[in-house]
């Protein structure tokens, strides 16, 4: 069945993981994402390990159903065919240092040109322009300068990286969004548009109440552990065999009671969600030895049925492939490994369920350039002569054994 996305072809010149991430949830929604890789480039050079059969897991994870071209954008002909293909093409996307695709002759301003309808996107770690344009940037440079590990961690640690690349992520889902509302505009009007994308300004827009908190009371929020700067209970506890978190107390009294500590239920210190969130010194350590007293199962059963409190178990990650809700809606999937290799792979699965137009993660992530000669012909419209004149050039690259994939080579983007 066709996705939301389907028709829709994206040259996607991205790397590493901001943009990878991006480009992945528009070939999960089903849109042809053609990925521009280097030519003469290592496996390790596409992504670190673990690697499974000489194949980057990390690659695997964030590039599944793209299709490889690996063509040298230093090259003269690597260029025209370039153009070639962005005459037939939706959306261009790139995470390169802002200048890059300027300088290899690629830019906005060039491929609007060629095609007028295009639409344009460039994530990058503090956008195109600003004091800090040029400023390299990876995930833990922007959680910091953006303020979330400022608030990540216990009261009175050092701040904390989060334990996903959430800088990364969030900036290449941002560009994502940024694509889709282009494309339903460009239905309206016809005509393509330049999406300048900053992973410093989306971490900054996930800080939300952190942001209008210190706007409004001009107090500067610091790092709290896993409870919540304004609801109480609401956090993380201790059990007799793990971790529980527990949120959503309605009735503090009946609360109390399910949890056997009438002492609590009266006390003037809790009366009330804001007491207790200013008291919140003296109410910790209360239920933290109540917790500790059944296992993390055991109060679950007992919170949730007596409707005392909405609740769920720190998970580690493998519990989540056995967790039953998650196997019932798919979501983790398992890939084939690419190639003629062996093996499977699991993956999260893209996380919004379509009613008419379901997304389909069932392809993994391609080898280097083998996509390269169907991309030429069919999307360039190169003849056979040509595809292979480029070749013989050293302009392209087709797939290659695993022998020689592991050679490495030298960075045409540069």
């Amino acid at each position: 069945m066709a996705g939301p996305l389907t028709g829709i072809r994206v040259l996607d010149f991205t790397w590493a993981l901001a943009g990878p991430y991006g480009s992945m949830i528009l070939t999960d929604l089903g849109a042809e994402v053609l990925k521009v890789e280097r030519v003469g480039q290592s496996e390790e050079e596409r992504g670190p390990g673990p690697y499974v059969q000489d194949f980057s897991t990390y690659f695997f994870s964030i590039n599944r159903g793209k299709q490889s071209i690996a063509i040298d954008l230093k090259s003269p002909q690597g260029r025209e065919a370039i153009y070639a293909m962005v005459r037939r093409v939706d959306v261009v996307i790139e995470n390169f240092t802002p200048g890059t695709m300027d300088r290899l002759g690629l830019g906005y301003e060039t491929l609007r040109q060629i095609n007028p309808g295009l639409v344009y996107a460039s994530c990058s770690g503090f956008g195109q322009w600003g004091p800090y344009a040029q400023k390299g940037a990876f995930d833990v440079i922007v959680q910091a300068m953006g303020g979330l590990m400022s608030i990540t961690g216990e009261p009175g640690g050092p701040p904390l990286r989060a334990g996903a690349s959430v800088g990364d992520i969030l900036g290449g889902t941002f560009t994502a969004l940024g694509v889709l509302a282009a494309l339903v505009e460009r239905a309206r009007s016809g005509q393509g548009q330049y999406l300048d994308a900053s992973m410093l300004e989306a971490q900054v827009a996930l800080l939300e109440n952190a942001v209008v908190r210190h706007s409004a009371t001009g107090a500067v929020p610091g790092p709290i552990g896993t409870r919540h700067p304004l609801i109480t209970p609401f956090q993380a506890f201790p059990t007799a065999d793990g971790y529980i978190v527990v949120a959503g107390v309605r009735d503090w009294v009946h609360f109390c009671t399910v949890l056997g500590r009438d002492d609590l239920a009266f006390d003037e210190r809790f009366q009330t969600n804001p007491l207790r969130t200013q008291h919140h010194a003296a109410l910790e350590p209360e239920l933290t030895t109540t917790f500790r007293t059944k296992t993390t199962q055991e109060w679950i059963a007992l919170l949730e049925s007596t409707g005392a409190a909405l609740t769920g178990p720190v998970n580690t990650v493998d519990k989540l492939f056995a967790d039953p809700h998650l196997k019932e809606r798919g979501t983790i999937v398992e890939l084939p490994l690419p190639g003629d290799r062996e093996g499977m792979l699991k993956v999260s699965n893209h996380p919004v369920k379509y009613s008419r137009t379901p997304t389909q993660v069932d392809r993994p992530a391609p080898e280097l350039g083998e996509h390269t000669e169907r991309i030429l012909r069919e999307v360039a419209g190169l003849s056979d002569e040509a595809i292979a004149e480029l070749e013989r050039q050293g302009t392209i690259e087709q797939h290659r054994s695993g022998k020689e994939r592991r050679r490495g080579g030298q960075s045409v983007f540069g």
